[in-house]
């Protein structure tokens, strides 16, 4: 099974390590285009909103097209893109190639998911999605220091690493996956749950949430510049060790939420994530507090997520790919809201002292999520939920058609 999965999880590493990486080439890509760190630190602001919005809109243009061919085109336009961000030699072309590179990673991750689903037996589908998504969470711990430490001495390299990675994923999509047809749902389906004001609550916290953590992440680098003294080697040890934080986060996440309310789980990891933020600044005096508070903060930025992902599936079951579908389009507009708050701030703080801002957006993250968790008791049973009520495909349907004996 996970030999076939394989080329899908290559693709959403792929796109994950070019969602994150730039954040850790940001002075190098400032110093290099003649811009300010704050105005280069848009591209990443651009890039999460462009594929904020492809996401649902591509992704319905996309629908009636069999799986293995949009993902083949999707990764064409991304490999196209990164190469076009690593030949460009202005901030505006290098902002026009983001986009385009975004406009092909929307489409990527909900497709692999659809895909992963469809090629497996439906009691290997919680492992299947698991392994995919598995590429994004990885490329945290192993595809962002890596990118930063290949692409400071030339960032340009590290573009073309990930265009590589995208077309070594496209091949083992084009001889590894077989066609899979699913029904193509109408955009209107795709938005209808944005109706009911419980699920439109849990995506604001989401947004909140990566809004909050990205106001300080988007600029790390230069956050942590005086306790590293320009050392590369040590920002890229300092970001492995986020990335680590980060996937222990989601990994201690999912065993919480199976064994507590989801609700609490978002709570105390909200609240603790509020502590982290705030104490930022005196965190960084020492390259030993450093390491332990970058740990600490990828830890609190792994786990929201998974509960999240637990309360919207148990609110509509059949209405899954949609909700989280919108809730991965709510993770990219907060990642783009944190970048464009981070950037403006830095006309009033320094970059070592984004933690208060980031803590306080944090904070208001966590009052709506309290206000949505006393709401959660008295939600709609499951199966009744806006997506079902709005003619969103079943569970059964969602399965789609294999059209290939590849299929076991």
């Amino acid at each position: 099974m996970y030999k076939r999965l394989l080329p899908l999880a290559l693709a959403t590493f792929a796109v994950g390590t070019d969602g994150f990486v730039i954040a850790g080439l940001l002075p190098a890509i400032a110093d290099d285009l003649d811009v300010s760190v704050p105005t280069a630190g848009q591209l990443v602001t651009v890039f999460a909103l462009t594929l904020a919005v492809a996401a649902p809109v591509l992704g319905w243009a996309t629908s009636a097209l069999d799986r293995r061919t949009a993902l083949l085109l999707a990764l064409g336009v991304f490999v196209l893109g990164n190469a076009a961000t690593a030949l460009a030699t202005s901030y505006g072309a290098v902002m026009t190639a983001r986009v385009v590179t975004a406009a092909g990673a929307g489409i990527i991750s909900s497709t692999a998911s659809s895909a992963a689903v469809a090629v497996v037996p439906p009691e290997r589908r919680g492992r299947a999605l698991a392994f995919v998504l598995g590429g994004l969470t990885l490329s945290s711990a192993i595809g962002l220091p890596l990118g930063t430490l290949i692409g400071r001495g030339d960032w340009h390299l590290t573009l073309w690493a990930v265009a590589a990675l995208g077309s070594v994923a496209a091949l083992g999509i084009a001889f590894g996956i077989p066609r899979i047809t699913l029904p193509a749902a109408t955009f209107r389906a795709r938005l209808a749950p944005l109706k009911d004001r419980w699920v439109l609550g849990v995506l604001t916290v989401t947004m909140l949430a990566l809004t909050g953590t990205y106001v300080l992440y988007t600029y790390i680098a230069a956050a942590l510049d005086e306790v590293t003294d320009g050392s590369e080697a040590t920002l890229t040890a300092l970001l492995f060790v986020f990335g680590v934080g980060v996937l222990g986060g989601n990994l201690l996440a999912g065993r919480l939420s199976d064994r507590h309310r989801p609700e609490r789980v978002l709570l105390g990891s909200l609240a603790a994530a509020v502590v982290v933020l705030a104490v930022g600044r005196a965190a960084v005096e020492t390259l030993g507090t450093a390491f332990v508070w970058t740990a600490a903060l990828g830890l609190c930025a792994g786990v929201p997520v998974v509960p999240q992902q637990h309360r919207l599936v148990a609110h509509a079951p059949s209405a899954t790919p949609v909700l989280l579908g919108l809730n991965a389009s709510a993770i990219y507009v907060g990642v783009a809201l944190g970048g464009a708050l981070g950037g403006l701030a830095q006309q009033s703080v320094s970059p070592v002292w984004l933690g208060t801002p980031a803590a306080g957006v944090t904070a208001l993250g966590l009052l709506v999520a309290f206000v949505s968790a006393r709401g959660a008791g008295g939600r709609r049973p499951a199966g009744q939920g806006a997506g079902e009520r709005s003619g969103t495909r079943t569970a059964a349907t969602d399965r789609g058609q294999v059209t290939s004996s590849h299929r076991r």
